[in-house]
C-alpha cells in the first residue's frame, strides 16, 4: 500500500465520520438531544484523527515531498489554508460544547459549526483526491509513495487509528445517528 493508498483510506474513514458530524447536526437542529459525551467523542475524533494523523501525515510527509518539485506548491498552500480553517471550525465546537457541558444552551452554535465542518470536510477531501491524483501522475515515484507508507504507518498511529475507528463505529451505531429527524 503506497502513501497516496493510506491517504485515500483515511477519506474513506474521515467520509464516515462525516456522516455522523451530519446526522448529529440534524439531530441537534431537530431538536433532539444527544449525549453530550457522543458530541464531545466526535470533536475528539476531529482532533486526534484528522489533525494529530491525517493533517500531520499530508503536511510532515506528502507534501513537502510534492512542493520539492516545485509545481503545485500553490495547491499545496491552499490546502495548508484549509485545514487551519478546519482546526479554527474544531476550536469552535470544542469551545461550544465546553460551555454546553457548563449548563449553557450552545444546541445553536454546536449544530452549525457541526454543519459548517460537515461542508468542509466533503469539499476538503475533494479538490485533495484531484490534488493527491495530480501529483501522483506528475511526480510522485513508486519509491517515494512506499517511503511515505512506511512513515504513516507508525506503531503509535496504527494503535491511535484502531481506536479512532472502534469509536466512529460507537457513534454509527448510536440510535441518534441512525434516525433521521422528521421535518
Amino acid at each position: 500500500m503506497s502513501g497516496i493508498d493510506i491517504l485515500l483510506e483515511d477519506h474513506r474513514q474521515i467520509r464516515r465520520l462525516g456522516h455522523v458530524i451530519l446526522q448529529c447536526h440534524k439531530q441537534l437542529e431537530a431538536g433532539h438531544d444527544i449525549p453530550i459525551d457522543d458530541m464531545e467523542l466526535i470533536s475528539s475524533i476531529i482532533d486526534d484523527f484528522l489533525d494529530s494523523i491525517h493533517y500531520s501525515r499530508e503536511e510532515d510527509s506528502y507534501f513537502p515531498c510534492v512542493a520539492s518539485y516545485n509545481t503545485l506548491n500553490s495547491d499545496i498552500r491552499k490546502l495548508l489554508i484549509e485545514h487551519e480553517f478546519s482546526r479554527r471550525v474544531s476550536r469552535q465546537i470544542s469551545r461550544h460544547l465546553a460551555a454546553w457541558r457548563e449548563g449553557h444552551d450552545s444546541r445553536e452554535p454546536v449544530g452549525r459549526y457541526m454543519k459548517t465542518y460537515w461542508i468542509y470536510l466533503n469539499d476538503h477531501m475533494d479538490k485533495e483526491e484531484k490534488f493527491f491524483e495530480e501529483a501522483q501522475r506528475q511526480h510522485i515515484s513508486r519509491e517515494e509513495g512506499l517511503e511515505m507508507s512506511a512513515q504513516f504507518q507508525t506503531t503509535k498511529a496504527a494503535i491511535q487509528l484502531d481506536r479512532i475507528l472502534d469509536d466512529i463505529s460507537y457513534l454509527e451505531g448510536c440510535s441518534w445517528c441512525k434516525e433521521y429527524p422528521k421535518k
